[in-house]
């Protein structure tokens, strides 16, 4: 069973390593659709494994890759036998390095990653999974740093093979290809930087080198959702890291977060997190 479960939302317990959790699922049990602010990854090793996400049912065979980026509700259906790896992380870990936070939108609502469909890519990736599984297991020194370093190699593979996917832009050639991405990476760190801040459409517009209209459409070609959905998911973010704070009150939080009003926000925060901002702190214990 999931170990803390309120309502939809999971809280995950990564015991004594700091925000990484490894294991080596057998159980027979199906998981209610639910959501956590950690960033997963499911490989089966033995037998299928059934996970719905985005309302879109994968059944995943041995050594298919999936990969859930934070905040995103999905089920999950079990076969009568079978072993499975799960690895669930705290993504703001990483978020402080340049380039991360923009990585895990890309992936949005999830990444299915098969030998069939991207040979090389999944063979790069399935052993770093499996290294890091042994690394987290060992006891050797320094096993927590080598299992964060895999962790790091991992998406940062991921990362460079989506970032500079051609379909992203599939009439553009190569060289304004990789152009146009760095100008969407530069957008992305400004409003990741400033997402709190009264940012509007024409000042990343500028900053792009595009045109409003421009912007707007190739911005939503690039990262898969609007400018407007981006920045609004990063002032959720910013939010919950300050509801964990018991000195501040939900108007301080909401004001702190880029929200105009407290109504504002409560409704926002409940569409995206599926709990009110006062039910999100209160699962935090500082209610």
């Amino acid at each position: 069973m999931i170990p803390v479960l309120n309502g939809a939302k999971e809280t995950v317990s990564y015991g004594e390593h700091s925000g990484i959790r490894v294991f080596l699922n057998k159980e027979v049990e199906n998981y209610p659709i639910h959501w956590h602010t950690a960033v997963e990854v499911i490989m089966p090793l033995e037998n299928i494994y059934t996970v719905i996400v985005d309302e879109t049912k994968h059944v995943l065979y041995p050594n298919d890759i999936l990969v859930l980026p934070p905040g995103e509700l999905h089920e999950i259906f079990a076969p009568d036998s079978g072993t499975r790896l799960i690895l669930q992380f705290d993504s703001s870990m990483l978020y402080a390095l340049n380039g991360f936070d923009s990585t895990f939108h890309l992936l949005r609502p999830y990444l299915l990653i098969t030998a069939e469909q991207n040979k090389v890519l999944h063979g790069l990736l399935r052993p770093m999974l499996l290294e890091l599984v042994n690394e987290y297991y060992s006891h050797t020194m320094l096993k927590e740093a080598s299992a964060y370093a895999k962790l790091i190699s991992f998406f940062v593979t991921l990362g460079r093979n989506f970032m500079h996917e051609e379909r992203r832009f599939p009439r553009t050639k190569s060289h304004k290809q990789h152009k146009y991405i760095d100008k969407f990476l530069q957008v992305c760190n400004y409003m990741n930087e400033h997402c709190t801040e009264d940012i509007h459409v024409d000042e990343l517009a500028e900053l792009s080198g595009f045109s409003k209209y421009h912007f707007t459409r190739m911005f939503k070609q690039y990262m898969g959702l609007s400018y407007y959905d981006y920045l609004i998911q990063h002032r959720i973010m910013h939010a919950e890291k300050l509801l964990t704070d018991p000195n501040l009150s939900i108007m301080e939080v909401a004001m702190r977060s880029g929200f105009g009003s407290l109504p504002t926000f409560n409704r926002v925060f409940k569409t995206y997190k599926k709990c009110t901002p006062s039910e999100y702190k209160a699962l935090h214990g500082r209610g």
